[in-house]
């Protein structure tokens, strides 16, 4: 049979997951091999150095840079508090003198008496790396971190926002394309993580964020409500580090876009279970999708998936999603893969597959622009 290779989406109600867990620099590992850990339990932890606050002491004091060892109060390592007196004049009149406090709290690093600046190094930053996700480790990664594996349903989306997040699944919609709307998001979703099955809107997440949920996951989004929600046009980059108080996730696409039924019938059957989600999506090189993770460590193994990594690449038969206009969003599968090449509108020839749409319409496009549904 023909086949082709396509980088696709993982959407299984069951399988086995590895996360690596790193600190962003050498720290202490709190986790051994064989150890079960909780999604947010820490596994590592360090320090970051803090900033570096520069004072020109000599310039405050009226005194040549080679003095100011003479003027100083606080040697380098001292510990100082905001406010405190470290340097000082020693006029003749008491009345005249000028004392020189610390702008932050912290250590005083360094005391040069060639540029006559005072270096204070503020207290470092702890940085704590979580589990993530309920499972054991599986691999210490020495001074740095650890693998966690887990088992359970995994969805990953189209595209997101917003850091890691953990909360019970709270699912809203009874079919795929059905839009959330302000109503439907209560005092109840507090600490959840909400699902809908269409567009969701920049005045639902909204009032997700004001009830305290942990994340909303639908089928599409506006741009314009991203813009809006981030406050800049996003452009070409790495999500997951904003700071927007809940995560969203979307499954299909931008507009308004039925979610596939094959990932409604995964997250409705996970409805009321912890989830582990992450907004982070790099589209380019190195691609990395939005994920939601339900561990289900006491189910039962996972049934052998067919070809769930597609080795072997696209084969007819195959679920995909078109990922680029006319057909951007449709959801259908691979009817056959065809080895000529065909002229596009950009005057190129490029190699095409004819998909077979839910309807059982059929459509010929670039194989450039659809994105297989693994399962």
């Amino acid at each position: 049979m023909a086949h082709a290779y396509t980088p696709g989406l993982r959407v299984t109600p069951y399988t086995v997951l590895r996360r690596s867990r790193r600190l962003p620099m050498k720290g202490l590992v709190l986790a051994r091999v064989g150890e079960t850990v909780h999604r947010e339990q820490v596994v590592a932890r360090t320090e970051l150095p803090g900033n570096v606050r520069t004072m020109n002491v000599v310039n405050r004091l009226g005194i040549a840079a080679d003095e100011l060892h003479t003027f100083m109060l606080k040697k380098e390592g001292d510990s100082v508090q905001k406010g405190e007196a470290i340097a000082a004049s020693r006029p003749l009149i008491k009345w005249f003198k000028t004392t020189v406090e610390a702008e932050v709290d912290g250590v005083v690093e360094s005391i040069s008496a060639v540029t006559g600046q005072v270096l204070l190094r503020e207290p470092p930053l702890p940085v704590e790396v979580l589990a993530y996700v309920d499972g054991s480790i599986v691999e210490v990664l020495a001074d740095e971190g650890v693998v966690v594996e887990t088992r359970g349903a995994f969805v990953q989306g189209i595209f997101g926002v917003g850091g890691e997040a953990y909360g019970p699944l709270h699912v809203l919609s009874d079919a795929p394309g059905q839009d959330l709307t302000v109503e439907m998001i209560d005092a109840g979703c507090a600490g959840r993580t909400i699902v809908g099955t269409g567009l969701v809107t920049h005045a639902v997440i909204d009032k997700a964020r004001q009830v305290g949920a942990a994340g909303i996951i639908g089928g599409g989004m506006h741009d314009s409500d991203l813009r809006i929600l981030l406050g800049y046009d996003l452009g070409v980059a790495i999500t997951g580090a904003e700071d927007i108080g809940l995560t969203v996730i979307v499954t299909e696409g931008f507009g308004r876009i039925a979610m596939a039924r094959r990932t409604f019938d995964i997250l409705r059957a996970c409805h009321g279970r912890q989830a582990s989600l992450s907004g982070a999506t790099q589209i380019r090189a190195g691609v990395m999708r939005p994920e939601i993770i339900v561990p289900d460590l006491g189910g039962a193994p996972p049934i052998a998936e067919k070809d769930a990594t597609h080795g072997e690449g696209m084969r007819e038969g195959d679920p995909l999603r078109v990922i680029r206009a006319p057909y951007f969003g449709h959801i259908g599968k691979v009817g056959r893969l065809i080895a000529e090449l065909q002229k596009v509108e950009s005057g190129a020839s490029v190699r095409v597959l004819e998909v077979e749409f839910e309807d059982s319409s059929r459509a010929v496009v670039p194989r450039a622009n659809v994105e297989l549904i693994e399962e």
